[in-house]
């Protein structure tokens, strides 16, 4: 999909002039052009209207595509590619995955291109950013990768939360499903450790090598960004170093849980086999209530019965003894 977007002055209530981000039909200069899964069509029409080399348009289509900076030296063209992250799945448990983000930054126009819908550009779309303008196109590819750090953030506390629900499922549980997701859980945040780490080298390169011309502000801002990333970096190597420790933990807590299940169903089982191995005994000479000759011959079965639980009793005092119930 191909959506072009540009910025326009408008008046406040107190006479105050803002920018507002309004859509356009037509490439122009000092605008934003948004291209995420798009056709060849698209593709070949912004490469045809701006002569953006061919590569810069479908590097960041790329799934296993790295995050970094390229300069085109023919028209002084740069592209960033950074790892944005993306929920996979909206079931339960949710997935989250990266994929690559391209920002072209041309003379006159600011593309950005992904293979999928970016939800931190949404901001931008609706006029919930503040100080942002389109013609300024490095503070806005710098306010772009904000986003993204905040996004990371964001994502990263909601899977704080659900580490939460899950340690309570496992508390009660003997079963792997909660495992299951805490496994899906670590796959998540070594995608986010990752893509995070790559995504700082890139930040660090645009702050060492001025690739881009920056100003005071956008210096500062290229600053907060870094802190962002870092902090993102660090939640999800904790996160993850947690989640495994509570999986190893929890492991073993099942298979504790399942020890003492089969002790108990072991126990049980020898306290019940001693009265059979007494009445087997009698099994062929002891009359029964319900024969004829019981009323002149009951003290067979009495003793039966008597030994059957006096044995149960000794049984089950040994087995406690031992700890086996």
């Amino acid at each position: 999909m191909l959506d072009i977007y540009k910025s326009v002055e408008k008046k406040a209530s107190n006479d105050k002039v803002v920018h507002e981000l309004v859509r356009v039909k037509e490439i122009q200069d000092d605008c934003w052009i948004n291209l995420h899964a798009p056709t060849e069509e698209e593709l070949e029409l912004v490469e045809s209207k701006l002569d953006v080399p061919q590569e810069f348009l479908r590097y960041p289509l790329d799934d296993e595509e790295r995050p970094r900076v390229d300069i085109d030296e023919d028209n002084g063209d740069l592209l960033i590619i950074v790892d944005v992250p993306y929920v996979y799945a909206d079931d339960e448990p949710s997935l989250y995955w990266t994929v690559p983000l391209g920002i072209i930054i041309t003379k006159r126009q600011i593309i950005t291109v992904s293979l999928r819908d970016c939800p931190m550009l949404d901001s931008f779309i609706l006029n919930q950013t503040k100080d942002f303008q389109v013609n300024y196109r490095n503070r806005f590819a710098i306010q772009i990768l904000l986003s993204v750090a905040k996004d990371y953030l964001r994502l990263l506390r909601f899977i704080d939360k659900s580490i939460e629900g899950t340690e309570r499922e496992l508390a009660k549980s003997t079963s792997n499903r909660e495992l299951y997701r805490l496994l899906e859980v670590s796959k998540s945040l070594v995608y986010f450790s990752t893509s995070l780490k790559s995504n700082e080298a890139v930040l660090e390169r645009l702050m060492r090598g001025k690739i881009i011309r920056q100003y005071d502000e956008d210096e500062e801002l290229l600053d907060d960004v870094i802190i962002e990333f870092k902090q993102a970096k660090e939640m999800a190597e904790i996160y993850n170093s947690v989640v495994n420790a509570t999986m190893d933990a929890y492991a073993s807590i099942i298979n504790n849980n399942l020890n003492e299940i089969m002790k108990i169903m072991a126990a049980a089982t020898i306290a019940l086999s001693v009265p059979t191995i007494i009445s087997s005994f009698f099994g062929q000479n002891c009359p029964m209530p319900w024969d004829a000759e019981f009323a002149s011959h009951p003290i067979p079965f009495i003793i039966l019965v008597l030994a059957g639980g006096v044995s149960i009793f000794c049984a089950i005092l040994i087995l406690r003894k031992h700890r086996m119930l």
